[in-house]
C-alpha cells in the first residue's frame, strides 16, 4: 500500500508502455515496451491496435462519461450505511487513487492478457488499498440510491465484489463506453452528480441504480493494458489473477 507514489510516477499519461504495482513484472513489460518502441510507425500503430480490447490483469482508470470524473477510492470510510471504505468520483486525471486492477470473479481466475468479453463477470480491485469494488443493500449517503464501497483485504472479499461488464460487442473495447452491473443486486454503477463536503470536498457520490441511463456509462482511460497473447487461445498462459 506504500506504492501509490510509484503508481502515479510510472503510470502518468496513460501509455501502454508504463508499469506500476502488481502487474506485470517490470522486466517483462520493459521488453514489450522496447519491442514496440523499436518498430516503424506502422508497426507501432498495429501494436497499439492489438491492445484495443480491455484485458484481464490490466490496471486502469475508469471515466464516467456524463460527469467526466474517474472512479476513485481512498482510506476514508462512510460515516453511515456500511461504514466501509468509500468510493467516489474525482475530476483529477492524475490521482493515483483512481487505479483499479481487472481480475476474475471471486470463484474463478482469469488468465492475464485474455480479452474481457461483454457479459463476463469480473472484480475491480483498488490498487492502492487492495479492496474490491463492492455493493450491497445499504443506502448511499447523498442520493438515497444503493451504496457502493470498497471491501476486503489484499484483494479478497466475497461474492458481492462481482460485476458484469455490459456492452454490445463481443469484447469490452477501450474505445467504447460500457456499464457495470452488480451481479447479485443487479444495480448499475452510477454517478448522478451529488458532491461530498469535508473531508472529501467536491468528490462525487458513486452508487448503484436500477435502470440503464446516461449516469452509468464508463470508459477505460489511463493505465496499463495487458497485451492479448496468442498463447492464451491455446491455454498456454499460466499467469492468473
Amino acid at each position: 500500500r506504500g506504492d501509490g507514489g510509484k503508481m502515479a510516477a510510472l503510470l502518468r499519461g496513460g501509455s501502454s508502455c508504463r508499469s506500476g504495482l502488481g502487474v506485470p513484472p517490470l522486466p517483462l513489460l520493459l521488453l514489450w515496451c522496447v519491442w514496440v518502441s523499436g518498430l516503424p510507425a506502422s508497426g507501432r500503430a498495429q501494436a497499439q491496435a492489438d491492445l484495443s480490447p480491455v484485458t484481464c490483469g490490466s490496471v486502469i482508470k475508469l471515466l464516467n462519461t456524463l460527469h467526466n470524473v474517474r472512479l476513485h477510492s481512498h482510506e476514508v470510510k462512510y460515516g453511515s450505511g456500511s461504514g466501509q471504505q468509500s468510493v467516489t468520483g474525482v475530476t483529477e486525471a492524475d490521482d493515483s487513487n483512481s487505479y483499479w486492477r481487472i481480475r476474475g470473479k471471486s470463484d474463478l481466475v482469469c488468465q492475464r492478457g485474455n480479452p474481457i468479453k461483454c457479459g463476463e463477470t469480473i472484480r475491480l480491485t483498488h490498487v492502492n488499498t487492495g479492496r474490491n469494488l463492492h455493493s450491497h443493500y445499504f443506502t448511499s449517503p447523498l442520493s438515497g440510491n444503493q451504496e457502493v464501497s470498497a471491501f476486503g483485504e489484499d484483494g479478497e472479499g466475497d461474492n458481492l465484489d462481482n460485476w458484469t461488464v455490459v456492452c454490445s460487442e463481443t469484447y469490452w473495447d477501450r474505445k467504447n463506453p460500457v456499464r457495470f452491473q452488480h451481479t447479485i443486486t443487479e444495480v448499475l454503477l452510477s454517478i448522478t452528480g451529488e458532491q461530498y463536503g469535508r473531508p472529501i470536498n467536491g468528490q462525487r457520490e458513486v452508487h448503484g441504480m436500477q435502470y440503464s441511463n446516461q449516469y452509468n456509462s464508463w470508459k477505460a482511460m489511463e493505465g496499463i493494458f495487458m497485451k492479448p497473447m496468442e498463447g492464451s487461445k491455446a491455454g498456454n498462459i499460466h499467469s492468473e489473477l
